[in-house]
């Protein structure tokens, strides 16, 4: 993956080292010595590539240098620079040159794309931990999706089977219902008909002299008639007071009137509140 990064930035940097060379020595070739603007050019060349290692060599440590950042941008703007005016003051093949001035910029920032990935490259040991990480969270996940449809077909399994049941019930129901209402209709004709009660009367008479018959449809559920209560009478003024001034004293000291009242209540005697208030005074005063 190292090699996938830093051999285009190399590539790209020894091109435009190359062009800007060749353009500065054709550029400068006809009004100084040749050998004076191949110095020209290696200098330009040269302190590109020295501020490059230089931050190759601080990448390495793991440092980082703004103001050696700023002066290879320099050198790769200065490199631009030169190819672009000799493209625009050539007599032929400006197009040409335009299309190659851009490599100066594009292998600086080929060298920045290498330096983040240098800042964020994992080992193999790292990656593999990351793989086998995402591989338990992708079976982990699997499972729970299966384990949540065979839940939800089990579920809709049991209740397809109770809904048939309940149908079924219903079914029997309405079934039994419309057979009984078929029996007490039939109970109920044979009851007022004019026929049928007759027959009916002389045959209870037959079998029970004297009593008048009485044939009434059943009633399904108790019928057992509940005693009313019985009134419980009120006690008289006097036999109040004399059970007021009993509970009241009987803990030293004397009972208040709300614990009074609730010992009178709890012995199952019966007073309105406001007469039971008025015994209260009459035996505290």
């Amino acid at each position: 993956m190292r090699a996938k990064t830093v051999l285009p930035a190399v590539a790209m940097t020894a091109v435009s080292m190359v062009l800007t060379l060749a353009v500065v020595v054709m550029w400068l070739g006809t009004a100084m010595p040749w050998p004076v603007a191949l110095v020209v050019g290696l200098g330009i060349d040269g302190g590109w590539l020295a501020t490059l290692a230089y931050e190759r060599r601080l990448a390495a440590q793991g440092d980082h240098s703004r103001v050696m950042t700023g002066v290879g941008w320099c050198f790769g703007l200065i490199a631009s620079g030169v190819l672009i005016v000799h493209a625009l003051t050539a007599d032929a093949s400006t197009g040409a040159w335009l299309a190659v001035a851009w490599l100066p910029v594009a292998a600086k920032a080929l060298w920045l794309v290498h330096g983040l990935w240098e800042r964020t490259a994992l080992t193999p040991t790292a990656v593999g931990a990351i793989r086998g990480i995402q591989q338990d969270a992708r079976d982990e996940a699997a499972v729970a999706r299966a384990r949540l449809r065979a839940q939800a077909a089990t579920e809709e399994t049991r209740l397809a089977a109770v809904t048939q049941a309940g149908a079924r019930v219903a079914r029997v129901q309405a079934k039994t219902a419309k057979s009984l209402s078929r029996a007490w209709s039939t109970l109920e004709a044979a009851r007022s008909g004019e026929a049928t009660g007759g027959a009916l009367s002389s045959v209870t008479t037959r079998v029970t002299p004297g009593v008048a018959p009485r044939w009434e449809l059943p009633v399904w559920g108790p019928m057992d008639p509940v005693p009313a209560l019985e009134p419980v009478p009120a006690l008289p003024d006097g036999e109040l007071d004399v059970l007021v001034d009993e509970i009241r004293h009987s803990q030293t000291p004397a009972l208040s009137y709300r614990e009074m009242a609730t010992r009178f209540r709890a012995a199952g005697h019966s007073a309105s509140e406001v007469r039971l208030r008025a015994a209260w005074k009459r035996v505290a005063a």
